[in-house]
């Protein structure tokens, strides 16, 4: 399975959720290929000092993470896109109408809920770090949704 990520600039919260499921799945021996990409983003962007420093610390990498221009051959490519709010969603779904079916945000698949991921940006470390657990907590619950199917 082919799994997006996507939120606005591809350097704080998408790049931390492509770093945990790709653990998780890891860790799991799960077969998923995992990417993230942005709305807007500038091209070759690293991700966010914050967001490297707060997967640091869960012993997550994402230090060689290089922002992703989100574009028709990526969404065409997954199986499942996963946004971080829900104008992400709503982007995608009105500039890629014929994606609509496989396009749900985070908290909306892994929980069943309309709540955006919390947006870190421009903020301290330990604002960071409760985003982190934010998404950490959706993408094990999403994990443990489809294994129990």
């Amino acid at each position: 399975m082919r799994i997006l990520f996507v939120c606005t600039g591809n350097t704080c919260r998408s790049p931390m959720a492509e770093g945990i499921l790709r653990s998780m799945a890891e860790k799991r021996d799960l077969k998923l290929e995992v990417k993230s990409a942005g709305i807007r983003v500038y091209n070759g962007d690293l991700a966010s000092k914050n967001s490297i420093e707060a997967m640091k610390k869960i012993d997550i990498d994402i230090s060689g993470h290089f922002a992703t221009q989100l574009n028709s051959d990526l969404i065409q490519e997954a199986d499942l896109v996963l946004t971080l709010s829900s104008s992400h969603k709503d982007f995608i779904v009105s500039n890629y109408p014929w994606s609509r079916e496989k396009v749900f945000t985070l908290n909306e698949y892994a929980y069943g809920v309309k709540k955006d991921v919390t947006d870190p940006y421009g903020r301290n470390l330990a604002f960071y770090e409760r985003t982190r657990d934010e998404i950490y907590q959706a993408v094990l619950n999403a994990i443990e949704k489809e294994e129990a199917r």
